[in-house]
């Protein structure tokens, strides 16, 4: 009864709920958040939860663990995604994606002084100093310090600086003024004006626009140069060369696009990488990539509206025109998204999803190498979600036919402990109840002769059969194991010529894997294996049999002859043309003649 009225209270506030912009919040039993959302219509939006049933499991799970809820109106859809990403934060609910590095990034900050530093720094205070970054790399940040300290001589000492500090005498020449790196600003000896001046090209150098840097270096070169100030121009002109050369180090993607930013997406099942880069004047003058967990299967639109408000709010970024793999989940008519297909802003593009995709590469490399055990988990649990199976797939066997119009048929079948090869469990078969090249039987006689065996020895099955092969080889299979009688105890699946295929029992429609699935991964290296571990027995069964057509049929040579010959000999051929006084020493008179008098016979 009181399940039933915390059901008709619930569709009760739904009824009542405005068609307006806001954050609506979930509550299990417990009282606690267990998701939170944004919505451009509240109503609309959070009745779609209750009248159908969802495609995903975890979003039915959700919503039967749902016994209350609340929201938040606000004026605009801006509004509601900052408001939904910050109460994320406050509760990560156990149903909502997460952001996986909230770290804090250094900046690098221009005091607001009179004399003001430059300096690296975790922390931004709202003093009024000037804050550039962050920088995801602490050594480029370092860098970019480096050639600034390098091109003016802006002091470094945490002295409060005021002009009644200089006025008074407090300051002191120290260590930094006698190596040339300060001016003396605390005893007064370089103007103001002038250091502002310095200050505003090293902001220059911050902003990235180092192409303007250097047009007013060279101008100021030659200025010099023509009044004839050579010493003074000559020191310009190393200023420019430094500049120069961190420029042709820095990122430049593109002469023609102007100031824009770019959002590239790439994921693995799970977690979705988020590479966001800053372009001014054709250069990545700024890159972070976000990591963010999937909870309820949410699209490219949601995270990359969940991304584009955490670049906002952590870096400060106004966007005017955006470059998108498809249009966020969200509208800004201040914004101007733009999803290219070829020229210059599309290579933007790529880049940053090639950014996005090295992260995800670099996050998949370190969870094998801290936690192998997390990883092949993962993998597991992937393959179990996409071939719909009851346990995780531990033990997977892969079996493989090969022949050569009909010769010598043999089949592989090669096994995967927890995602992984296990190469002293591979085995061959050489093919015996089936006469000509039929695949479906000799399938069929594989997995029968093998599951039969393992069940005699008491050893473990697997969770999951791989077959190559599309419907027909998954029928002989299906025959196989229900003959045995393990249908249903083992999950069995064929894997059609393009490995995006595989095909269920009793389903005719294939189902098609994503291309950067890890369970996609996992069968083509299954198939690889069984491929080149069939091929490679297959070759060896030919060549015996090749050499059995020469050598075994001969009356008088029997195998210890046949393999002495062959050892010193090597081939064959080399054995015809051999002199017959070296055939005797190696299997002795009455041998070598029994041999001689074949191989006259041969050639008459």
């Amino acid at each position: 009864m009181a399940k039933h009225d915390k059901s008709q209270m619930l569709k009760e506030k739904i009824s009542f709920l405005p068609d307006t912009p806001g954050v609506y919040m979930y509550y299990d039993k417990e009282g606690t958040v267990i998701y939170v959302g944004k919505a451009k219509n509240l109503k609309r939006r959070v009745s779609s939860y209750f009248n159908r049933t969802h495609p995903s499991l975890r979003t039915n799970l959700l919503v039967r663990a749902i016994v209350d809820m609340s929201y938040i109106v606000v004026p605009t859809e801006q509004d509601a995604l900052n408001l939904e990403n910050s109460m994320i934060k406050e509760y990560q609910p156990r149903y909502n994606v997460l952001l996986k590095d909230d770290k804090s990034y250094p900046w690098i900050v221009v005091t607001n002084e009179l004399y003001p530093r430059i300096f690296l720094t975790r922390q931004r205070i709202k003093d009024g100093s000037k804050y550039f970054g962050p920088f995801t790399d602490v050594g480029s940040a370092r860098a970019v310090l480096e050639l600034i300290r390098e091109l003016y001589p802006l002091r470094s000492c945490r002295l409060p600086i005021t002009q009644d500090y200089i006025d008074k005498g407090k300051g002191r020449r120290c260590l930094e003024y006698h190596l040339k790196k300060c001016r003396g600003c605390c005893v007064g000896e370089v103007t103001v004006e002038t250091y502002h001046e310095w200050i505003d090209r090293a902001k220059q150098i911050l902003r990235g626009e180092t192409g303007e840097l250097m047009d007013h270096l060279r101008g100021q070169m030659e200025q010099l140069a023509m009044e004839m100030r050579f010493e003074e121009a000559q020191e310009v002109k190393e200023r420019y060369r430094l500049v120069e050369r961190y420029r042709a180090k820095s990122v430049i993607v593109s002469a023609v696009v102007g100031d824009v930013d770019v959002f590239g997406i790439d994921d693995d099942d799970r977690d979705v990488y988020i590479n966001y880069m800053h372009v001014r004047r054709g250069a990545v003058v700024r890159s972070l990539t976000l990591r963010y967990k999937r909870r309820l299967d949410e699209s490219h639109a949601q995270l990359l509206a969940y991304a584009m408000d955490e670049i906002r709010q952590r870096l400060g970024v106004e966007y005017d025109e955006v470059i998108v793999p498809v249009a966020p989940d969200f509208n800004d008519p201040n914004i101007t998204f733009t999803i290219p297909q070829r020229g210059d802003k599309a290579k933007l593009l790529e880049v940053s999803t090639r950014n996005a995709r090295q992260n995800k590469i670099d996050a998949l490399k370190h969870m094998e190498k801290t936690n192998p055990e997390a990883r092949a988990e993962r993998t597991l649990e992937r393959i179990k979600a996409d071939f719909r199976l009851s346990e995780l797939p531990r033990h997977i066997e892969c079996f493989d036919n090969s022949n050569i119009q009909g010769t010598n048929p043999v089949a592989s079948c090669v096994v995967f402990r927890d995602a992984k090869p296990c190469k002293k469990d591979y085995r061959h078969f050489n093919i015996k109840t089936v006469e000509g090249p039929d695949d479906f039987a000799s399938m069929k006689e594989v997995l029968t002769r093998r599951y039969t065996r393992l069940m005699q020895e008491g050893e473990g099955l697997p969770q999951l059969i791989v077959v190559d092969g599309g419907k027909g080889q998954l029928s002989a299979a299906v025959e196989a194991l229900d003959e045995i009688g393990l249908r249903g105890t083992i999950a069995v699946v064929g894997i059609a010529k393009r490995l995006e295929e595989i095909y269920f029992p009793g389903d005719s429609v294939p189902l098609y894997i994503d291309k950067n699935s890890e369970s996609l991964r996992v069968v083509q290296h299954l198939r690889d294996e069984a491929h080149r571990f069939g091929i490679t027995h297959h070759r060896n069964r030919r060549s015996k049999s090749q050499v059995h057509s020469e050598l075994d049929d001969i009356p008088g040579i029997g195998p210890k002859s046949r393999d002495a010959l062959l050892a010193k000999f090597k081939s064959v051929k080399r054995l015809r043309e051999a002199p017959y006084a070296e055939i005797v020493e190696a299997i002795g008179p009455v041998r070598a003649r029994a041999l001689n008098d074949y191989f006259s016979s041969r050639e008459i």
